[in-house]
């Protein structure tokens, strides 16, 4: 199902461009329909849909603009859903190759996690599209093993093992309709919103009065900073969320924040000991 996804979004984009590039051999050209193969076929109307398949596949309708930027929103959806899977890992190699977790916020990653938790339970029980939130399940884990890897270094066993268990206890407990019913979990998804700024302003807060950014990664910061930005758009083209729009814009502000000091206080550290010589 991923390769097909995948390749579908290839298409998606590949082919609007190739008919544009390709002349017209008659005059009606525009009036025969383009039918694909099935192994290209399927993966399309499951990227976009039979109305929109049918529309800028077969009828070569290149100015339906409704059906362009939804097809534009799924591919950069589940573009954002593949490459969250890897976006924190120069965080975590960062972290490893240093061995040391200096300049990191514990307070931010656990605040984060949880409302990336709340997050991702709150899309499975509305059942969203997988393109509209599937990233939080790749950040939600590699914010856990963020926030064992900050306690480890920090020489903090038992807490490291509690946090674990308490992450895991949360999520079980979220999914279940019975021990957290709808409304609770609206609201909850609510609280998500502040809990996105007081998740970043530790750390933002860290970054200003140290004038550093420790171990942060500049890769993993832009990577943040794009894919929120990007959510945006996903959020408006294919969801009437209120909450979930604000919290990306939101998100998007935050990462742009800490993009600016990763820039501004770059090779900081290093700078620091030729002044002392």
């Amino acid at each position: 199902m991923t390769i097909h996804l995948v390749l579908a979004a290839v298409l998606v984009l590949a082919l609007p461009m190739a008919c544009l590039a390709t002349p017209v051999p008659y005059l009606n050209f525009f009036d025969t329909k383009m039918l694909l193969p099935p192994l290209l076929k399927d993966p399309l109307v499951a990227l976009v849909g039979n109305t929109c398949y049918t529309s800028l596949i077969e009828d070569f309708h290149l100015t339906d603009i409704e059906c362009i930027q939804y097809a534009i929103s799924k591919c950069l959806g589940f573009g954002i859903v593949v490459g969250s899977a890897i976006v924190k890992l120069p965080q975590i190699l960062t972290i490893t190759s240093n061995r040391s977790a200096k300049g990191l916020s514990l307070t931010s990653f656990v605040l984060e996690t949880i409302a990336y938790c709340i997050t991702l339970a709150y899309n499975l029980r509305q059942q969203n599209p997988l393109s509209t939130f599937g990233e939080v399940f790749f950040m939600t884990l590699q914010n856990i093993l963020i926030t064992l890897l900050i306690l480890h270094y920090a020489q903090r066993q038992r807490e490291m093992i509690l946090t674990l268990v308490g992450f895991v206890v949360l999520l079980l407990g979220l999914t279940s309709s019975r021990l957290v019913p709808s409304w609770l979990m609206a609201s909850l998804y609510a609280v998500t919103i502040p809990l996105a700024l007081a998740s970043k302003v530790p750390q933002i807060y860290t970054n200003y009065t140290s004038h550093s950014t420790g171990q942060l990664s500049l890769v993993a910061v832009i990577n943040y900073f794009v894919g929120s930005s990007a959510r945006v758009f996903t959020t408006i083209t294919e969801l009437d969320d209120p909450l979930m729009l604000g919290g990306n814009v939101l998100a998007s502000i935050l990462n742009g924040i800490l993009l600016i000091q990763v820039v501004i206080y770059w090779n900081k550290d290093e700078e620091k000991p030729s002044k002392a010589d």
